[in-house]
């Protein structure tokens, strides 16, 4: 089941009774939490929103940690709630952003899908975050 919307996002329980996997789809995640569209800030707008302080980064680049990021929380509190063994990870861009997938892993995420190129990236950027949180040995 696709987790496109913020409504989605916080019935999660409910739609956990019917779906054995939740995918995110961040980049429209991010359009419907902020209600703006990519294509009518990526120039001008979203510059002058990170320039005055009103966003620290592009969320379409790395995900909104206090908006998109707590729904991407608590939807898999709420979906695990109710379907404890419910696969879930996320589509988008945002599976090959560093920043975003430690997001990612720390909300428990299973896996990330990213664009071919992104691969390598989002592999070593999952490590890194098993690593730091302590949830993958390095042998010495």
């Amino acid at each position: 089941t696709m987790i496109e919307t913020p409504r989605a996002a916080l019935r999660a329980d409910e739609l956990a009774e019917s779906a054995e996997f939740f995918s995110f789809g961040t980049n429209d995640l991010t359009q419907m939490t902020f209600g703006f569209s990519r294509d009518d800030v990526e120039g001008k707008l979203m510059a002058t929103y990170i320039d005055q302080g009103l966003l620290p980064a592009n969320p379409f680049k790395t995900i909104d940690p206090t908006g998109v990021g707590e729904l991407v929380r608590i939807a898999v509190e709420r979906g695990r709630k109710t379907r404890p063994n419910l696969k879930v990870g996320i589509c988008g861009e945002h599976g090959g952003d560093p920043a975003s997938i430690d997001l990612f892993v720390k909300a428990g995420l299973d896996y990330v899908s990213c664009s071919s190129f992104r691969v390598p990236i989002a592999r070593l950027a999952v490590a890194q975050s098993l690593i730091r949180d302590g949830e993958l040995a390095v042998a010495d």
